[in-house]
């Protein structure tokens, strides 16, 4: 899948991605909150993910990363504040209402559908564009035929741009846990997103995994695909962040470019433990 090819499914993202800009704010976060019981997980956090960009969270252990993150995807409802996506109000709103509006998500730990193949597990992320009445299903009507010779034609491509174009017909149980991570991403990308959620999508790959990694994620948000990453690999994340976010005790201490953040105070007094990451990211 070549740069001009439209990863997302909005042609108006792609424009955006090769003009080299970053668009306006796609989501929006205003006073989030989430509390259990007597835990404030998350406090009156404000954030912004605009079209293109690739904004990174990070935060020590217990910050409040993974529960900001949850909520954004859907698997959490906030207390309080609101979540904004193109316009829309959508805190609250279930995981699969997310995906439905273009937020997709990939995980720590990788998920695939067991005894499919690499093609089949990235078609599962297309069920809504091959869609439709059931009789038209049994039948084999030609619309639908069409529609799945189209979906099949895009997975294939996805699993290419991913780099697993060789495994596109091999079960997913032979994969490596790195080709794992990237069917995930493929799987992602066949939803059609406009924002896609990485959880620490470094973490247990080897150096040349990451570099590869990098470069996917870079060519993503060059399409216009708004990308918000929690990660715990600074040197990966300073390299190749837009913007950055700190959250410390479930409030954001600071915001700004990866040069800000390493020379922020507050960011430093955070890190105490990691202070030689901080330095050599």
């Amino acid at each position: 899948m070549t740069a001009a090819q439209n990863l997302s499914g909005h042609p108006d993202a792609v424009g955006e991605g090769i003009q080299g800009g970053r668009g306006g704010e796609l989501l929006v976060v205003k006073g989030l909150c989430k509390q259990f019981g007597g835990l404030q997980a998350v406090a009156d956090l404000d954030l912004d993910v605009r079209v293109g960009e690739i904004l990174g969270v990070i935060g020590p252990n217990g910050a409040g990363k993974s529960t900001t993150f949850n909520m954004i995807a859907g698997a959490l409802a906030p207390s309080a504040g609101t979540l904004t996506f193109d316009g829309e109000v959508l805190a609250g709103l279930p995981a699969h209402a997310m995906a439905a509006r273009g937020i997709m998500r990939t995980f720590q730990h990788n998920k695939p559908f067991v005894s499919m193949s690499v093609r089949e597990n990235v078609m599962v992320g297309m069920h809504r564009r091959i869609q439709g009445p059931l009789w038209r299903v049994w039948a084999g009507s030609s619309a639908t035929q069409r529609a799945e010779r189209a979906a099949t034609q895009r997975a294939d491509a996805l699993v290419e741009f991913v780099g697993l174009g060789a495994w596109r017909d091999a079960d997913v149980a032979t994969l490596s846990f790195g080709q794992g991570r990237l069917l995930e991403i493929a799987r992602a990308l066949a939803a059609e997103p406009r924002l896609m959620l990485f959880d620490e999508p470094a973490a247990g790959l080897t150096p040349a995994e990451c570099e590869r990694l990098s470069d996917i994620i870079r060519q993503i948000a060059g399409q216009g695909i708004a990308v918000l990453l929690i990660e715990h690999d600074m040197r990966f994340l300073m390299a190749l962040a837009d913007r950055i976010a700190v959250l410390n005790f479930g409030r954001k201490i600071a915001q700004g470019t990866p040069a800000e953040i390493r020379s922020d105070d507050a960011v430093v007094q955070a890190y105490l433990g990691d202070l030689g990451a901080m330095a050599d990211a």
